[in-house]
């Protein structure tokens, strides 16, 4: 595919992870672990496969390597072990590594009989839909059919992208579509990152709620509460700026394609409505933490001026 004469490609640090007793079906599983500034840590594990069905392929939604671990568990550990040694260089991180979301990708690099990327993927269209639903075929409707390629993409006739809500299916009969594959990863990190965001925003708009509807505090309570309104916002404003423009290198017209599908699949849009809809009313919160903390200042400042005026009367009086 064609690409601009300068392509701005993001390129985050990357780890070998020297994983050589993964193994599955005797082959080794290649790993690479991708960690990015805005505090994400991506494990892409790679498992080798030749089938001659596509309902064969179902079981790798959850595969299990050939020491009976399951794959998404050794990827947390693995998880566990980058953030450990990334310790001295998180800033607020979170202490738990929950476990990872897995987003499952069948790269399909050879189909039979010599069709062309397109005309295999227009005769299997049922078979697919089952295999990105982990349905059997014969069930689906023609309906979910539909809607499971409402996202296709393709630039030529040898690939083709099919992008569901938990997996996809990446035909590319020229190579590896790493490209593609990076634009599926970057967009499940969009989407990781903006769920994470609009947790915290619920929990710390829960508990400034709570802290307006106690006793407002004159001896710094509020002051106190407002520096963390602020401190909170601005993180959450810098993160959902960060990542939203990962995704802004994009200066090939197929990638850029392969990413709307992505965003409509994974409704990022919508995410990012209601993170700014939060962020709105921390704005509003933080105007009513801000009037709170004037007022209770303007009470201690008139409580001042009554008690000097009540000295100064003492002491006519006492002169008197």
């Amino acid at each position: 595919k064609t690409l601009p004469k300068y392509f701005p490609f993001y390129k985050p640090l990357t780890i070998d992870p020297h994983r050589e007793t993964w193994k599955y079906n005797g082959l080794n599983v290649k790993t690479v672990v991708r960690v990015y500034d805005v505090g994400v840590v991506s494990i892409i594990i790679s498992v080798p496969f030749a089938v001659n069905r596509l309902e064969e392929l179902i079981k790798f939604h959850q595969p299990v390597l050939d020491n009976q671990r399951p794959l998404d568990r050794v990827a947390h550990e693995l998880c566990i072990d980058v953030v450990k040694n990334l310790q001295e260089y998180i800033l607020r991180g979170s202490p738990e590594v929950l476990s990872p979301e897995a987003y499952t990708v069948f790269n399909l690099r050879s189909i039979p009989d010599g069709q062309n990327a397109e005309q295999w993927v227009r005769e299997k269209r049922q078979e697919i839909t089952g295999l990105l639903a982990e349905t059997d075929p014969i069930q689906l409707s023609n309906q979910q059919i539909e809607e499971t390629f409402r996202h296709c993409i393709s630039f030529s006739q040898k690939d083709v992208a099919i992008i569901d809500w938990d997996a996809a299916l990446v035909v590319d009969l020229t190579g590896p579509a790493t490209d593609v594959l990076h634009v599926l990863e970057l967009a499940n990190l969009q989407l990781e990152e903006m769920v994470l965001m609009d947790q915290r925003l619920d929990r710390f708009l829960d508990r400034a709620y709570e802290h307006l509807e106690k006793k407002p505090s004159w001896f710094g309570g509020t002051s106190r509460g407002l520096d963390k309104l602020r401190r909170f916002r601005m993180d959450v404003a810098k993160i959902t700026d960060e990542v939203s423009n990962i995704s802004k290198f994009f200066g090939d017209w197929y990638l850029a394609r392969v990413y709307v599908a992505a965003r409509e699949r994974f409704h990022l849009s919508t995410w990012r409505e209601s993170i700014q809809s939060r962020l709105t009313n921390l704005d509003h919160l933080y105007e009513v933490f801000h009037s709170e903390a004037n007022e209770n200042k303007m009470l201690v400042l008139e409580a001042l001026i009554v008690l000097l005026f009540v000295i100064d009367l003492f002491v006519v009086f006492f002169k008197g």
